[in-house]
Parts: C-alpha cells; sequence; structure tokens
C-alpha cells in the first residue's frame, strides 16, 4: 500500500469512527490521540497489519493524517501522537521469548517495572547552519551519539553551526518479567524500555513507578554496544521504544476465572469444613502443624485495607513469623506458599539486603544519571514475600523493614531521588534461634538475631520445636515413609492446589466483609479481660505486665475478616472473631507468656524483658540508691543479701547487675564493689 493511500485510509478512518475523541483532545489540549487496534483492524484489515509489520512508518503516516483531519475542521495543531492499544494475542510476547525476527515490529510486553530513571531532555532532531552558503541542513537525531552533517550540497566539510534543536521528555524504565509467568527456578528477564514526550508527563507518573505491573506497546530495535575503542561491536543490544503504555490492575492474581469455575468456589464455599479442608490442602507433604497451617489460609485471604477520611490507613495483610529448630519444616511451608499464592517472591538470608528487599539507587547507564530501583517487597505489591533465614540478615539490612511492614510503603531519599514506593505485602518469614534450639525459658527477643521493635510487627509468631516423643516420631516418620517410598503415596491435598488459588483470588477480589456487633463484642471483650488480669500485680516497686496492646487487637480483626472470607462471606461474624481469639492465644502462649507468673506478657516479645524482670530490676535500682545514697562504692555482697530478703535469690542478683553494667547505668571501681555513674 502507499504511502498516500495509506494516509487517505487513515483520514477517513479518524474521520468515520472517531468524532468524539477528536472532540476531547480539541477541548482538553491532549497531546496524544489513543486508537485500539481492533477498530483499525474492523475498518482496513491490511492496514492494521501494515502496522504490526512496519510500525515506525506506518504511525508517522497515522500522525500526519491526523494533523491534516484537524485542519480540516478548522483547528490546527502543530503537533500530536498516534498510540495504538489492545493489540492482537498473537503480538503478546513474553521478555524472555523476544528474538531477531521481533526487531522493528510492533509488539505487547506485560511486566513489573524493576528500575526507573529520572526524566531528562533528549534531542530528536538538529538544524545546522552551512557558513559558506548559508543553508540549513537538518539532521534527526536516532543514535546515542549526537550526530553533525558530514558535508553541504555546497561543497563544504565540517564546522557547521547548530542553530536549532528540538528537544524531547525521555525516560528509561526496566521492565521485568511477572513471577506468575516463571516456572520452575528460572530468572526473569529484563527489556530497557524508552518513553518519550507525553508518556513520561506528570498526570501519568503511576505508569512509570516501580513496581507497578504495566503492558506495554511499542517497537523493538537494536541498540549497538560500543567497545573501550569507540568502536561497534558485531553484538546488539534490544530495547523497546514505547507508543503506548498502560498500568495493568494489580488484584492479587491475573488468574482467570470462568463461571464454571465460580460456581465450584460457591459451591465448595457452602461446605461447613471448608476451613478445614483448606488447612489441610496447606503443604500436606508436612506432618501436623495444624495449628500454622490454619493461620496461613487465614494469611492468604488476609483482612481489608482501610483508608480514613483523614489519609491514616490500616493494613488488612496479615505478617507471620516461624521460628524453630533445625529441619522442622519451615522452609518447606515457605517454599509451598511461593507456589500457592499468584503473586509472590521468595528471598533468603544472607542472600538478601536491605536494597534488595526494599529499593535502591542506582546509576544509570543509558541516561547517565540515578535510577531507582525495587526491591521485592515492592515487587510482591498486592501479593506475598516470602523471606527465609530472617534471623541471618544483618541488623543494617533488617531495620529496613520496619517501614515496610507496619505503614506498607519504602521511603527512599538518596542522591537527588526522593521517592515513597508502596509495599502492600503479605509477608511470612522464617528464623532460627541464634544457639540452633530454642530455650523455651529465655524470650523470643534474645534469641534471634532481630530487634524486638521488628518482632512486634509479626501479628502472628510460632514456634516450631523438635522435642522427641515416641507417639508423633512414629507419625512422622511413617508420613516421610509413606512420601518417599513411591510418588503414587503422596498425600492428596483435598482441595487441588490450583482450585486453591482461584478460590483465594476469588475471596481476595469479590469479597469486602464488614464487622457485625456480635464480633466486635466478642473481641472487645476478650481484649478488656486479658488486659486487666494481672490486676493482683500492682503495688510498691511492682510493674504490672501488659498482656496485650492495641497492635494485637488489630490483628484480631485482620484475621476474623479473613476467616469471613473463606467463608465468602460479606459479614463477619462471632465464629469468626472466637476463632481469630484462638489463633492468637495460641500464638501468645508459645511466645509471650511469663514462665515465673504464667501470665501473657506482651513485652517478652516486644523488649524481650518480661514484667517480673523489670520488678527485680527496679528493686535493685532502688537498693543501689538507698545504699550508695551518700555517694560511696556498695559492696556487691550487700546487695545481695538486701536482695534476698526482698525474695530476690542471688545468681538472679548477679545477672541483673551485670546487665545494668553492660547498659552503663553502674560501673566497678574496685572488685566486690560497684556504684551508680
Amino acid at each position: 500500500m502507499e504511502v498516500s493511500d495509506q494516509q487517505e485510509r487513515f483520514q477517513e478512518f479518524f474521520e468515520l469512527g472517531y468524532k468524539k475523541q477528536i472532540h476531547e483532545i480539541l477541548t482538553s489540549g491532549e497531546k496524544s490521540f489513543i486508537v485500539d487496534f481492533f477498530d483499525l483492524a474492523s475498518f482496513d484489515n491490511n492496514l492494521s497489519e501494515l502496522l504490526l509489520d512496519d510500525p515506525s512508518d506506518v504511525i508517522r503516516t497515522a500522525e500526519y493524517s491526523i494533523l491534516d483531519v484537524f485542519s480540516n475542521i478548522g483547528e490546527p495543531i502543530k503537533d500530536i501522537r498516534v498510540r495504538f492499544k489492545n493489540l492482537p494475542t498473537t503480538q503478546n510476547v513474553q521478555i524472555k521469548d523476544i528474538r531477531a525476527v521481533h526487531l522493528g515490529k510492533l509488539i505487547s510486553v506485560k511486566g513489573i517495572i524493576r528500575q526507573s530513571s529520572d526524566v531528562r531532555p533528549r534531542v530528536v532532531s538538529a538544524t545546522f547552519e552551512c557558513p559558506a552558503c548559508g543553508s540549513n541542513i537538518k539532521i534527526a537525531q536516532l543514535d546515542q551519539k549526537f550526530r553533525e552533517p558530514s558535508r553541504c550540497t555546497c561543497g563544504r566539510m565540517g564546522k557547521f553551526k547548530l542553530i536549532d534543536k528540538d528537544l524531547v521528555d525521555a525516560q528509561r524504565i526496566v521492565v521485568e518479567e511477572m513471577p506468575e509467568s516463571l516456572k520452575g527456578g528460572e530468572q526473569p528477564k529484563r527489556l530497557s524500555v524508552f518513553l518519550n514526550e507525553d508518556l513520561v508527563e506528570p498526570k501519568k507518573d503511576r505508569a512509570t513507578t516501580p513496581g507497578t505491573k504495566v503492558e506495554c506497546v511499542g517497537r523493538i530495535v537494536e541498540i549497538p554496544i560500543i567497545d573501550k575503542s569507540g568502536g561497534k561491536l558485531t553484538r546488539f543490544d534490544i530495547a523497546m521504544d514505547v507508543n503506548y503504555i498502560e498500568p495493568m490492575d494489580e488484584d492479587f492474581s491475573e488468574i482467570n476465572i470462568d463461571d464454571a469455575e465460580i460456581e465450584e468456589i460457591k459451591k465448595l464455599s457452602e461446605e461447613k469444613d471448608i476451613f478445614l479442608k483448606l488447612r489441610n490442602s496447606i503443604a500436606t507433604s508436612i506432618f501436623g502443624h495444624d495449628k500454622i497451617k490454619e493461620a496461613i489460609v487465614l494469611q492468604l485471604m488476609g483482612g481489608r485495607r482501610k483508608v480514613r477520611k483523614d489519609g491514616t490507613t490500616s493494613r488488612g495483610d496479615i505478617h507471620i513469623l516461624l521460628v524453630g529448630d533445625p529441619g522442622s519444616g519451615k522452609s518447606a511451608i515457605l517454599q509451598f506458599v511461593t507456589n500457592a499464592a499468584p503473586k509472590s517472591r521468595f528471598v533468603s538470608g544472607k542472600s538478601s539486603t536491605s536494597a534488595g528487599l526494599t529499593a535502591s539507587v542506582v546509576k544509570d547507564e543509558f541516561m547517565k544519571g540515578w535510577a531507582l530501583e525495587a526491591g521485592a517487597m515492592v515487587l510482591a505489591n498486592k501479593g506475598i514475600c516470602l523471606i527465609d533465614e530472617l534471623d541471618k540478615m544483618s541488623p543494617e539490612d533488617t531495620s529496613a523493614l520496619h517501614e515496610a511492614l507496619e505503614q506498607q510503603q519504602v521511603s527512599i531519599a538518596k542522591a537527588n531521588i526522593q521517592a515513597t514506593l508502596k509495599t502492600e505485602t503479605t509477608v511470612l518469614a522464617a528464623a532460627n534461634p541464634e544457639m540452633g534450639r530454642f530455650d523455651p525459658y529465655n524470650p523470643i527477643a534474645s534469641q534471634i538475631k532481630m530487634p524486638p521493635t521488628l518482632i512486634n510487627r509479626f501479628d502472628l509468631i510460632f514456634l516450631i520445636r523438635d522435642i522427641p516423643n515416641e507417639s508423633s516420631d512414629k507419625k512422622i516418620a511413617s508420613h516421610i515413609m509413606k512420601i518417599h517410598q513411591s510418588d503414587k503415596n503422596s498425600i492428596e491435598p483435598e482441595i487441588r492446589l490450583d482450585l486453591v488459588r482461584k478460590y483465594i483470588a476469588y475471596a481476595k477480589q469479590k469479597i469486602v466483609p464488614e464487622l457485625t456487633d456480635e464480633a466486635v463484642k466478642e473481641i472487645i471483650s476478650f481484649y478488656v479481660d486479658l488486659r486487666n488480669k494481672n490486676k493482683n500485680q500492682e503495688g510498691e516497686g511492682k510493674v504490672r505486665s501488659i498482656s496485650i496492646t492495641a497492635r494485637q487487637l488489630e490483628a484480631l480483626v485482620r484475621m476474623a475478616e479473613a476467616s469471613a472470607k473463606v467463608r465468602l462471606s460479606e459479614k463477619v461474624t462471632k465464629e469468626d472473631a472466637i476463632k481469630a481469639i484462638e489463633l492468637l492465644k495460641y500464638s501468645l502462649s508459645e511466645v509471650g507468656i511469663d514462665k515465673e507468673t504464667g501470665q501473657f506478657d506482651i513485652d517478652m516479645i516486644h523488649t524481650g524483658i518480661s514484667a517480673s524482670s523489670r520488678n527485680r530490676i527496679s528493686i535493685i535500682k532502688k537498693l543501689i540508691d538507698d545504699l550508695g545514697a551518700d555517694k560511696r562504692s556498695v559492696a556487691i555482697e550487700e546487695i545481695i543479701s538486701e536482695a534476698a530478703i526482698k525474695g530476690i535469690e542471688k545468681g538472679k542478683t548477679e545477672e541483673i547487675l551485670e546487665k545494668l553494667k553492660s547498659s552503663g547505668d553502674i560501673f566497678s571501681p574496685k572488685y566486690g564493689y560497684i556504684k551508680k555513674m
């Protein structure tokens, strides 16, 4: 088809089918005109095929045509871009499948933005003046290097004067394959994508934020690789020159659920034991751990994210921490959830840094500036992030998780970039005790190399202990042997994995449960009763233990809402609240009980020091103050004897004195004596 014929057909196409859009552009001042590919295909199939094979020339012709349309209606417009969306499925290519045959073709790729550079001006054409004859020479700037004319028509060579240049805004983003499209241990491939002009306007900023899932329509181009000597290599890099970019809906899953499957899901939700069936479908290769599996079912469902009128938010994601002895199945549970959750990211201990988990600022070699690169928590936005060997991470790296877990955002202020990225991500983490095996008599915070402020951001903490027991050992051994004996003997889940994925996706997309008065009353009653259970601890010099805080109260609400989602119910009932309370009590009984008093004490998790320990510390401090009132040194034996009268044994007193020394509250001026700082 000749260019003149193409132009006529495009003019006819715009005038017949896009009158409303043309009027909107005239009134709104838009700089681009968006066309649905299937509208063009139904109008002229040959023209649409030509667009796919030779997009560069055909799009330029379409832009000239629409300018003629505007001039015909008496509204001259200097420049406008025509952008095509909704390409046929034959043009949807995965990044890893892009080959040389795709060069110069119009294709569509989907992925997650991993890196985003600054917006910078780029020269698209430059006009030079010949000093000899005064004629103007216009050079299109298509390569990375700035091109100047080599000679003029008058015969002059070199030293031409630059009199004008056309600049457009440009940005480079790096798009990575979506985790849903990966199989097994495949590494996600990346593609450099270049955006120009109106595609980088501030109002379209969401389309270029790292962690956003996007669909890019554009032309695949080759980029020459320059060696150190300045010459071009025979190998080329590839990139996409984008014609249209659109953020995709970030639902829990991109899984398409057809009508038959929706009917199956609804029928399944009506069964009385649906919660148990889902629980028994979690990690069937791992024996037992029923409470942990119940919590994971609720975690996959999640609660409601609430945005209030004053702008504050309450997260709906339930964070779970598994702490346990080696070989107890923690990593296997995490691996199962990685496969079961449609949008998941798995990271592990020493191989992860704060930059890899949250976000970082890196040098951009193409745009010669700084670029923002998203980490695992940002890439798993609206999904789940699995962190194994959390205790192996350095304190500097784990500190980056504080904001990401509770505020569900990552703030970056490095180089010339200040940005806030979303991390509406559920976290399931696993850690080992510092000494290899868990010590039930020491606080959990002191046994994991993690700050208590990070530990208390987890809604539920479970201990997985490997304690010899003849009855349970036989069951575990026979379960493992049955799996290893033959593939046919592997334990079949009560609900197949693909249906579990779709059930969760449907619940998260469609169900928005509301708290009923009965559920609210049940949660309030539990909260108030538990907080005021230890009134008898009050007294002179005593610190009253705090059994539960508002953070656990919000966790109860999230779990109750998730329990309602399991039944695909829009109402959170009293039974849902009871289920949430049982799980929280089980979790607190594992890690939040003061072994001396037998009472719930949330400070065992939050600070690593129980109320009874704080009582002893305050008593010892008062003794030191009283005995050293005249600023003299106090004999340790004297403190030990006075503390014994108040019911504190010698070993505990010595331990407290050592802690006070290490914290700098006291020092030892000579052997056997201590003095306040």
